[in-house]
């Protein structure tokens, strides 16, 4: 999975005009499922997302988690986050998980947020969506299921 987590005061999405989900400050969160993703990863990510310490403190540190700040969540299915752009013009989607695989892992995560404590709103898998968000910050990170076969390098 791959997961664009953007730190915003307010976000929501639209589907043919109809907002379907909006939350005040918290995290608008794009995921993209590849394959051989699994509930396990979905369930990982969405605790490394609930914990991820990207709010500030009263000293402006990152200290603050989602879970600590009481935000919500917006999870977008975005599968485009595994457009390949190497060769040609025109993006390969060859590593993004087939619909049938990909929106019941983008459910899993969701609602592994859910278990967390979190209040968790979602856009619609499959359909053209418009997002909005007032970033805040801005503060913008990328976490991918692969990384975390890596060993870290400081």
């Amino acid at each position: 999975m791959r997961l664009v987590v953007q730190r915003v005061t307010s976000a929501s999405v639209r589907v043919e005009g109809e907002v379907v989900g909006a939350i005040g400050a918290g995290l608008l969160v794009l995921v993209a499922v590849r394959e051989g993703d699994d509930a396990a990863v979905a369930g990982r990510l969405a605790t490394k997302t609930a914990e991820l310490r990207i709010f500030e403190d009263d000293e402006g540190r990152f200290n603050r988690s989602l879970i600590e700040t009481h935000g919500e969540a917006l999870v977008v299915p975005q599968f485009t986050l595994y457009g390949d752009v190497r060769r040609g013009r025109r993006p390969s989607f060859n590593d993004a998980a087939r619909p049938e695989v990909a929106e019941p892992l983008v459910e899993a995560y969701a609602t592994a947020l859910e278990t967390l404590g979190l209040r968790v709103a979602r856009g619609r898998f499959g359909a053209h969506m418009q997002v909005e968000s007032v970033n805040d910050g801005p503060v913008t990170t990328l976490i991918d299921s692969a990384d975390f076969d890596q060993p870290r390098r400081d």
